[in-house]
């Protein structure tokens, strides 16, 4: 009799093979099938986007102008669950006291979200927990001190000038519609290179870092591209993806650029050291963390230093730039409040000249419409934690440990049961009176709790300083051809820049 193929010998390893593959897919399907079920049980008390096939995470996204979002948090004043693929979902929140239950605590960033940024910056503290994220902390914030603050005032003020010669030069004529972001963005690079590392680019000029910028910003697209995408968070489907053939070559780009540079001022900073050479009209990042890394020896290594020095480049650039742009924005799309910030910049700085470190705390209305143009237009979307114990909110509904939490920043600011007409251009929402009256928690453009921005009163400088000088000599209007659409990648960006005629003031 004829034996079964099965029973051959060279076909058994192969049978046996399936039989184990077979029983492993089995495994992860019933694995995968229990996280659902789980999620489904723990997010219970929330309803919201649908736990369905392809998810939710999608559909906001598809939403070019945020109205997806704006609709559900007008229907969910709280919360909502948001499913990325059948079987991974977080909680939205963005509910003031919600939002200051889930900030009081010392959650760990959402490895979920968080881990998509380490090949990129590195481990900083836009990364870190626990222990090795409190050292960091405690080692940076000399950088944030008054008196450094008080000694970037000026290289600031050297940043700008170069910035609006080159727009008095193009405008020197007739009305002229600039692109301004890209101005503004050189200008923070300009300031943040001379801020970080004493370092004169001059990169307004002959644009000589543009592959650091092209790199910063492909990377940033190519991460956030990934994150609604649930089949490329594995990580070996990602690697074979066109971003993620791409992605190790841009991060080896922007590592090679800043070690470079960190070698370069790790020798200077070691030859003044030796030499007693304290000259140096201010202290750069590079000089505090050096020091501090001097001080703490294995403790601090060069790695750990690459990664904050990339950390305080992406946050310090691009989201005061980003912040700049906005408010440019909103100004030119508000002349009214525009008059009355050039007629209050102009009251405090006299005949002409360039305005003072003392007299930044004299501007209130403008501070009240950065502050406006910080609620529209938050830079940051969202923060996101993996809770590591159970949270019970104010109205009584809870989640377990484990559970994946975004507090959309977005969200919070135009949530109409927070604010009064949210999409709305009012700055004396930001009044003494009114502040009296506001949550403590409505508006966290800079975060709050433990982990707030560390860099919040550098940001705020450097805007306040950038609208003082561009509001006396230029004013601003929209270009009505141009209507503005949002490229949403780490950073809230405008899609296709942000144009604004610019006329040249006597």
């Amino acid at each position: 009799m004829e034996s079964s193929w099965l029973e051959m010998r060279w076909v058994r390893p192969f049978y046996l093979a399936f039989v184990f593959c077979l029983a492993l897919g089995l495994l992860q399907a019933i694995k995968l099938y229990l996280r659902r079920q789980r999620l489904l049980r723990d997010l219970r008390a929330f309803p919201g986007l649908a736990a369905q096939r392809f998810g939710g995470l999608d559909k906001l996204y598809q939403s070019e102008n945020f109205e997806k979002l704006e609709e559900l948090v007008g229907k969910h004043p709280c919360a909502f669950p948001i499913w990325v693929g059948p079987f991974q979902a977080f909680l939205c929140i963005y509910d003031p006291d919600y939002a200051k239950t889930f900030l009081s605590r010392t959650d760990p960033k959402s490895s979920y979200l968080y881990r998509f940024l380490v090949p990129h910056l590195g481990e900083g503290l836009l990364t870190l927990n626990g222990p090795k994220w409190f050292q960091h902390r405690r080692l940076i914030t000399p950088v944030f001190h008054f008196n450094i603050l008080k000694s970037y005032f000026k290289v600031i003020v050297h940043s700008m000038n170069i910035m609006l010669d080159k727009w008095e030069r193009i405008c020197s004529t007739q009305d002229t519609v600039v692109e301004v972001s890209e101005h503004v963005r050189l200008m923070s690079l300009d300031t943040l290179m001379k801020c970080t590392f004493s370092r004169e680019t001059n990169c307004q000029i002959n644009r000589t870092h543009d592959c650091y910028i092209t790199a910063m910003s492909e990377a940033s697209k190519i991460i956030f591209n990934r994150m609604p995408n649930f089949l490329l968070h594995h990580d070996i489907i990602f690697k074979f993806s066109p971003g993620g053939r791409r992605l190790p070559e841009l991060s080896k780009t922007l590592h090679q650029y800043t070690d470079q540079i960190i070698q370069e001022r790790k020798k200077s900073f070691k030859a003044e050291k030796k030499q007693g050479n304290t000259q140096k009209k201010y202290q750069d990042f590079l000089d505090i963390v050096l020091s501090a890394q001097d001080e703490n020896g294995d403790s601090f290594s060069d790695t750990d230093l690459r990664s904050e020095v990339n950390t305080f480049m992406v946050a310090g650039q691009d989201t005061v730039a980003g912040s700049i742009s906005w408010l440019l924005y909103h100004l030119a799309q508000n002349p009214e409040h525009q008059e009355k910030c050039r007629e209050e910049i102009n009251s405090i700085v006299e005949d002409g000249s360039s305005i003072t470190w003392d007299q930044l705390g004299k501007m209130s209305y403008t501070t009240m419409c950065i502050k406006e143009s910080l609620r529209l237009m938050p830079t940051i979307l969202s923060i996101s934690r993996e809770l590591s114990k159970p949270i019970t909110f104010p109205d009584g509904r809870s989640l377990p440990a484990g559970v994946t939490v975004v507090l959309s920043i977005w969200g919070l600011h135009h949530n109409p049961a927070v604010w009064e007409n949210p999409k709305v251009f009012d700055p004396l929402r930001f009044s003494q009176e009114n502040h009296n009256q506001r949550h403590s928690h409505s508006f966290l453009p800079f975060s709050a709790g433990p982990r707030n921005c560390i860099g919040q009163q550098f940001a705020m400088m450097e805007i306040k300083v950038a609208i003082a000088m561009i509001l006396p000599r230029f004013r601003l209007t929209l270009d009505p051809t141009r209507p503005l659409s949002f490229e949403r990648q780490i950073l809230l960006k405008p899609k296709n820049g942000l144009h604004l005629y610019l006329k040249k003031l006597p």
